[in-house]
């Protein structure tokens, strides 16, 4: 093939977006924290699809405008950090070809560096070791190959078999990945794009999914309330799927007995099991109860939470559905993001002027916060993603919209609260996001949340299910006691300087937990203030501030 058009160009993108959608569960799978919100496939998935619907609408023979047509869309549909990365690797590529009708070998390898560049430069501190080092390694070679050869798909061919060899070399480059025993998932979802993109040069099949009849079920199950649904008819919220590996030290499943235990819990319930393991498949509003339903039987091998409604608005094209349902006017906003009813009302009871329901699993897109701040009639934003992964996003959704606008770094919920209360309506926007960026500088955060798996990081011996004790990010107890990892993360914590401690519990904790936890921290510490607060969080029973 000596040339590519814009037709063949948007057929290698849908089948690089279905080959990523069919392995997003394992991508996910890689990540390197065994926390259940290991979630850079689903990112790169719902990224990648975006960027395929508008590749899809935009195509035509002028490959340059379709190749604008996926930077549209995945520049407004990237959601987390690894999705945000994809939008820039296309978003270059697509401004080296925008006004070539079709290009040649060394005008197609030539595109994929322009991506790298791209890419490299919206990342203030790349990190090697990851799906940058895969594209810049991958383009590199397709540089180096196009020199020589005119085939399109020998160069093709050159890029996946160097991308390959790039992901395989992530652990050398990066010890974490080393410690963990995977590859990068980023780079990894960026390897099953570009194989897609091969198989459909070469015209060859995607190798199989290695599929489950629940799968078909989930698929099924979903086009049917995409197709009948109004977003905010959505009366379940949170799409759950675990699998469980059974024990023997644990209760003996029933199916139907299962089945009717999580049937109050939601609507779209599937349950397909064998002597070994059990799928289960619901939309609930307590995920975490689902997780819980499921440990009685055994280990949970897969988890995976998506927010239905967001989704549901991607797919059908309608705005996300706000999480107040009158949204008042604020020409001077404070818009964050966050997950859990509980943990929403806090941040508005303590000046945010819009949450986005988002977080750990549900990363917002970078259409969505443009869309909030657009909703709420801004003229002046601030944005607090109170999580790392939403960060370039939020930044990358400040280069779109046509006001004074900034993002403030939150990493956490308790930097969030702490940057909300540093708000000042009557300075420029520049003045409070330097405000607010050192009103959390002393802020602490405590996590606890529960294992995916068995590993080891930094030393802590982590087994499959344990609860685990999260300070400032950092993994420092694995055990059997979720009490015991709270109360281990407030020892780390709070010291003779702490002045208020506020205790957040999830769906995983009880309120009674909640006061224990409180009454223990001030037995130790007199002189802090506790304060408890129900945040309805999925996946971390617990979440501490320390001030």
């Amino acid at each position: 093939m000596k040339s590519l058009g814009g037709m063949k160009f948007a057929e290698m993108v849908q089948m690089g977006a279905h080959h990523l959608y069919q392995n997003a569960a394992y991508v996910d799978s890689l990540n390197v924290f065994p926390v259940p919100d290991g979630d850079t496939g689903t990112n790169m998935n719902l990224s990648m699809t975006s960027g395929a619907k508008e590749t899809e609408v935009q195509a035509q023979e002028h490959i340059g405008k379709t190749a604008q047509g996926l930077a549209k869309g995945l520049l407004m549909g990237a959601r987390g950090n690894s999705g945000v990365i994809l939008s820039q690797l296309f978003r270059g590529f697509g401004k080296a070809i925008e006004k070539d009708a079709e290009i040649d070998a060394i005008g197609f390898a030539d595109a994929f560096q322009a991506g790298v560049d791209t890419a490299y430069k919206a990342v203030m501190k790349p990190v090697e070791g990851t799906i940058l080092t895969v594209a810049r390694e991958a383009a590199a070679k397709a540089v180096e190959v196009a020199q020589d050869e005119d085939d399109i798909i020998v160069v093709m061919e050159a890029l996946v078999a160097e991308a390959k060899a790039s992901l395989a070399r992530t652990p050398e480059q990066l010890p974490v990945l080393k410690e963990v025993g995977v590859v990068d998932s980023g780079g990894q979802g960026l390897l099953f794009v570009y194989e897609g993109f091969l198989a459909s040069l070469k015209g060859e099949p995607l190798p199989q999914k290695n599929e489950s009849s629940l799968d078909d079920l989930i698929n099924a199950e979903h086009h049917r309330v995409q197709d009948f649904m109004n977003t905010e008819d959505i009366e379940f919220g949170y799409c759950t799927e675990i699998m469980v590996r059974f024990e023997s030290d644990k209760e003996p499943f029933d199916e139907e007995q299962f089945r009717q235990e999580l049937n109050p819990m939601g609507d779209s319930l599937l349950v397909i099991s064998d002597d070994e393991i059990a799928k289960v498949h619901i939309h609930s509003e307590t995920p975490g109860a689902v997780l819980a339903a499921g440990q009685k039987y055994g280990s949970l091998i897969k988890i995976k939470v998506d927010n239905m409604r967001e989704q549901h608005s991607a797919i059908v094209g309608e705005a996300p559905v706000a999480t107040v349902p009158k949204v008042e006017k604020h020409p001077y906003a404070v818009v964050t993001i966050a997950m859990g009813e509980g943990v929403a009302n806090l941040l508005r009871s303590i000046g945010a002027s819009y949450v986005i329901e988002g977080g750990q699993t549900m990363n917002p897109s970078t259409e969505d916060i443009v869309k909030a701040v657009k909703e709420i009639g801004a003229e002046r934003v601030v944005i607090l993603p109170n999580n790392k992964n939403i960060i370039m996003a939020a930044e990358q959704a400040v280069e779109l919209l046509d006001i004074e606008a900034a993002v403030v770094p939150t990493k956490t919920i308790p930097q969030g609260m702490a940057a909300i209360l540093a708000f000042n309506p009557e300075v420029s926007v520049e003045e409070n996001q330097a405000s607010m960026v050192d009103s959390f500088a002393h802020v602490k955060t405590g996590q606890v949340t529960f294992a995916v798996r068995d590993t080891s990081i930094d030393g802590v011996e982590i087994r499959k299910d344990e609860f685990m004790a999260l300070a400032e990010g950092k993994i420092i107890l694995s055990t059997p006691t979720m009490m015991e990892a709270a109360q281990t993360v407030a020892t780390s914590l709070v010291d003779e300087d702490a002045e208020i401690v506020t205790v957040i519990y999830g769906e995983d904790a009880t309120a009674d937990e909640a006061a224990q936890l409180a009454a223990f921290i001030e037995e130790n510490y007199p002189d802090a203030e506790v304060e408890v607060v129900e945040g309805k969080q999925a996946l971390y029973p617990f979440i501490l501030s320390v001030e």
